[in-house]
Order: C-alpha cells, then sequence, then structure tokens
C-alpha cells in the first residue's frame, strides 16, 4: 500500500524539489542521487519505494505549486527538463495541499490539522502517514510549565497559544496517529509532554534539523582531529544563505536558534568545545545556494600550532528533499515494524539528533545500516 508524506511548508522551496524531484525519480527522469536509501547498503523490502509514496501538505503560503516550480527553474534549483516533464502533475499534487488552519483556540487549530491529515489517508487509502516538518526556523520557545506532561498541555491548548507552531503540528501528527520527522531546528517533539503522548499512540518521531552542508563536513573532520589526538584550539565558520530560509534567519531568534544547533556536533565528537562560534548571514542574491567558510587552528607535537580551512557551496534544497524522502521512507518502515518513541539510529540524517547517539558520520552510518537490516527481520 502506499505511504503518504504530509509535508509542514509544502509550498517552500525544500517540499516543492521534493514533491517534483520524486515524481521525476518514478518516471525515470533522473537518477536517485543524494537519496541514502537507494544505495545497495540500505536496500530492504521493509522500505516503502519512492512510487509508494503519496504527497500532500499545509502551508500558511498560497503560491501555487507552478509558480514556485517557475521560480526554481529560474534559480538554477530544479533542472528544467524534468520540471517541464512532470509539469502535467503538478494538478493533482496542488489538490492535496491545504491551507493552515485557523480557530479560536490551539487545541482547535490541532484538531483541524488532524482532520486534514486523517481525510488525506483515507481518500487515498493509504496504510499510513509520516508528518515532515520543512517550515521556516522559529525562535526557542520560553518555559512553560504545560510543556511537562500531557494532561496539562492540554488543558493549555484549549485556553491559550503556548506551542510553537512545530510542536503544535507534531501534537496534531500523533493525535492523527501518524509518525512525525522534524528537518528543521525548531523544537517539534523535544517536549516531555509530546513524549509522553507519542508513547501512548505508540509513534515513532526524528529529528532535528537536516545535516546537509558545513555541519555534514564537520562531523566528518572532527572525529579525524579526535583520532589523532589533535587539539582543536578554535572552530569558526561563516554561512551565506539566501532564499526563504535565509531571509527567516535574518531574525535574531531565529538565527540563534540554527546557530547552536551547528556547533554542538564539535563538542559531542571532541569531547570539549573549542573556541568559535557559526555565523549565518542572509545574502538575497544568491538565492536558495549557501556557502560556508570554516577555519579550523589546532595544536599538533610539542604544541605546534597549525590550521585547516575549507570551503562548501551547494543548492539547499537540492542537498535537502532526498533526505527528506529518505526519513520519510525510513520513518514509515519504522511504524510498520512497531518501533514507537524517538528514532535515534535516524541521527546520521540530522545536526542535533535526539538522545544519546554517536555525532561522528562513520558511526551514525554504522547504526543506520543496522537499523534497517533490522527491518528486515522478523519480530
Amino acid at each position: 500500500m502506499t505511504t503518504g508524506v504530509w509535508l509542514i511548508g509544502a509550498r517552500g522551496s525544500v517540499a516543492v524539489t521534493c514533491m517534483v524531484g520524486a515524481t521525476a525519480l518514478r518516471a525515470g527522469l533522473a537518477e536517485p542521487l543524494g537519496c541514502v536509501t537507494e544505495l545497495p547498503e540500505l536496500a530492504s523490502a521493509a522500505v516503502p519505494g519512492l512510487a509508494e509514496l503519496a504527497f500532500g501538505g499545509h502551508d500558511i503560503s498560497d503560491l501555487p505549486l507552478e509558480k514556485k516550480v517557475e521560480d526554481l527553474v529560474a534559480a538554477g534549483v530544479l533542472p528544467a527538463r524534468p520540471a517541464a516533464a512532470v509539469a502535467d502533475k503538478l494538478a493533482a499534487l496542488e489538490r492535496e495541499l491545504r491551507p493552515a488552519p485557523v480557530a479560536a483556540t490551539q487545541l482547535e487549530v490541532a484538531r483541524l490539522v488532524a482532520q486534514d491529515i486523517d481525510d488525506f489517508r483515507r481518500r487515498r487509502g493509504l496504510e499510513r502517514v509520516v508528518v515532515v516538518n520543512v517550515s521556516s526556523t522559529e525562535p526557542v520557545p520560553a518555559a512553560d510549565p504545560a510543556f511537562e506532561n500531557l494532561a496539562t498541555l492540554e488543558e493549555a491548548l484549549a485556553e491559550r497559544t503556548v506551542l510553537p507552531p512545530s510542536s503544535l503540528y507534531a501534537y496534531a501528527a500523533f493525535l492523527a496517529g501518524c509518525s512525525y520527522v522534524d528537518f528543521t531546528p525548531s523544537t517539534g517533539a523535544r517536549l516531555p509532554a509530546l513524549r509522553e503522548l507519542a508513547g501512548r499512540a505508540g509513534l515513532p518521531y526524528a529529528g532535528h534539523d537536516g545535516k546537509t552542508g558545513e555541519t555534514l563536513v564537520k562531523s566528518v573532520l572532527a572525529p579525524m582531529f579526535a583520532m589523532r589526538n589533535l587539539r582543536v584550539r578554535t572552530w569558526s565558520g561563516t554561512n551565506l544563505l539566501g532564499g526563504g530560509d535565509g531571509a527567516n534567519l535574518a531574525d535574531p531568534a531565529a538565527n540563534a536558534a540554527k546557530a547552536g544547533s551547528k556547533q554542538r556536533v564539535l563538542a559531542e565528537t571532541l569531547g570539549y568545545q573549542p573556541q568559535g562560534s557559526s555565523h549565518i548571514e542572509y545574502v538575497d542574491d544568491i538565492g536558495d545556494f549557501k556557502t560556508a567558510w570554516d577555519l579550523i587552528t589546532f595544536s599538533g607535537f610539542l604544541g605546534t600550532r597549525m590550521k585547516m580551512e575549507f570551503s562548501w557551496h551547494g543548492c539547499d534544497s537540492a542537498l535537502a528533499a532526498p533526505l527528506v524522502l529518505d526519513l520519510a521512507r525510513l520513518t514509515a518502515a519504522a511504524q510498520a515494524a512497531g518501533r514507537s518513541g524517538p528514532l535515534t539510529e535516524l541521527a546520521f540524517f540530522f545536526k542535533d539528533p535526539i538522545g544519546d547517539v554517536p555525532h561522528d558520520l562513520a558511526g551514525q552510518w554504522a547504526a543506520l545500516v543496522a537499523f534497517v537490516r533490522g527491518l528486515d527481520e522478523p519480530a
């Protein structure tokens, strides 16, 4: 049976690249480059195929998909030939997108979101639906006693605005019986009350903050310094980012949430936090592309001082979209296998993964391969 992928931020660059890309791959118009689940090491009959995915979603924007695709082609994000070849499929995708519901209370909003997802599941005859958050990064919310347990949270939701949008959608996903993936650094399901709800419903969830560029390189280089017993003194980076994500990160609170997520891999891998920070700057002219420059200073034998520099240039949506497809497929397989709670084995995909997990890419890859092999084993 088909698996549903419900995208929060469905008219954004990542979501549209994901939907158009999946459609093009089904038609044989491109290779599945960037799709980790297409590697031989992760081949599994338990993981839904690309042809088995159906897409829907919510967005606060009403920009038509046709116009968004035109913009992404003009920006060099989507190749013109595959985009043109799947143009006739856009109307069907458009019919599955819904405006973000509005209601008097957050509890009512969550119920309306859950109803939209359930309608999608029933109408399309879907076995299960994975809700994936690819919307804009949020500021970290202030602590609230309502976050601590489900009963208190639901009382608060009926009376006031208590949850950030990512967490409200996580609540709605669990309410609808769906697993949840947060591809952003937003709070999402990282609240005790939502962990309780996922546990009661027997649902898995994963996150946070997709690892697509500079942090991906960090997760490879940091273990090298640790294993060679070289002392990293400073690690500083500057990230230039355009597009909607870059514009959103011009907000200092959202920027702080993202920058904090990008630096955690160093302390976890090295065992200490070197000096330095990750600076994120919005540059409108570069659109959906991003550039990062990093400077690493380190000490070797007898304290000899050395340095390393690297730069990374990439297209954010083209890097993120195949990972969204991977995560939806793997999370659906985990739910089918009866997994619930945080999927720590999916740390490979995230800057700030849930749980006590390895932060080096090789360790995360080994955990991911073992996870997928386990899906094929009889319960």
